[in-house]
């Protein structure tokens, strides 16, 4: 038994029993793929693969069991790895972060800033995409943190730890009529052409239960990956828009004004997502922390032996 093998029917799960997907992911040959899990069957003689002709169409029952185990294996295979390069590399390495552009744009910067001067050596790498594809990297190894407020939670492999709750603000161009609205109604706000994140960003569920709780249909005429985008269509006066209250700046934010928004929509949690049961190196903890001071190591290592979110803010 090789932990090459266990690779490939963990990949070959994860790909929905696409043996071509899961071998090129892996940098290999479709055959070879599927030779190596032939031979492990043969090793622990069960099949782990449910089979048309030559095609996988599903786990059998033993298989099931012998992917989860894989996926400890090689979980635990990796902690190895990290943990060596942890003590034998000094403060080196590289740390991949995840974030939503909301997070990256506004919220991660002094973070970063802060985390380069301490760790110089370390490469850190900023991706960033959907709440989906977030959980999804830091669930297959491709990123070592993700933050995001939508989706994490939803993942049993990640841990998450609650970062921070913001709300939002409507912005609307200086002089619009709906400024002198007091206080600001769901009702108002329904009078007018919307602008705001897409459904899978930054609270947007919140968004439309709160329409939906009172009735109403709101204007959403165009929606958006990032508050930078909404704020420039709302300059050019195609409608209100309802972005992260963290994303506007009166300075840097010319010709525009907001409004607070908390009383109309329900609050929203930035979490921080881990790998469940990975060995995090001294300098993600660092970073954890400089992101979120509240959650120091021993608090992140609480969660990560509890297996579940025991922090709360």
């Amino acid at each position: 038994m090789k932990l090459q093998q266990l690779r490939y029917i963990v990949e070959v799960a994860r790909r929905g029993m696409n043996v071509s997907e899961a071998a090129e992911a892996l940098y290999t040959s479709q055959p070879g793929v599927s030779k190596q899990i032939k031979l492990l069957e043969d090793e622990l003689g069960v099949m782990i693969f449910e089979r048309s002709g030559k095609r996988f169409t599903g786990v059998t029952e033993p298989g099931r069991s012998i992917i989860e185990s894989a996926e400890r294996i090689l979980r635990e295979a990796e902690n190895l790895k990290r943990l060596g390069r942890d003590y034998s590399g000094g403060d080196t390495g590289t740390l991949i972060v995840a974030a939503t552009h909301t997070q990256a744009r506004y919220a991660l910067p002094p973070a970063v800033k802060d985390f380069v001067a301490m760790h110089p050596k370390v490469q850190l790498t900023l991706h960033q995409g959907t709440p989906a594809q977030i959980a999804d990297w830091v669930e297959k190894g491709d990123a070592d943190i993700g933050i995001a407020t939508e989706s994490l939670e939803s993942h049993p492999g990640l841990v998450t730890l609650p970062v921070r709750q913001w709300s939002h603000c409507v912005i609307a161009p200086a002089g619009h009529p709906v400024l002198h609205s007091q206080p600001l109604s769901l009702a108002e706000l329904a009078r007018w052409p919307l602008i705001t994140y897409d459904s899978a960003f930054t609270g947007r569920s919140g968004i439309n239960r709160a329409f939906q709780r009172q009735g109403l249909e709101p204007q959403v005429v165009l929606t958006a990956l990032d508050a930078d985008v909404i704020k420039t269509y709302v300059t050019l006066g195609l409608g209100l828009g309802i972005i992260a209250a963290l994303a506007f700046d009166k300075e840097r934010d010319a010709g525009l004004e907001a409004l607070e928004a908390g009383h109309l929509f329900e609050s929203n949690t930035t979490r921080l997502a881990l790998r469940r049961g990975v060995f995090l190196r001294r300098f993600e903890y660092d970073f954890i922390t400089l992101f979120a001071p509240h959650l120091d190591r021993r608090a992140v290592e609480r969660v990560l032996q509890g297996g579940g979110d025991a922090y709360q803010l």
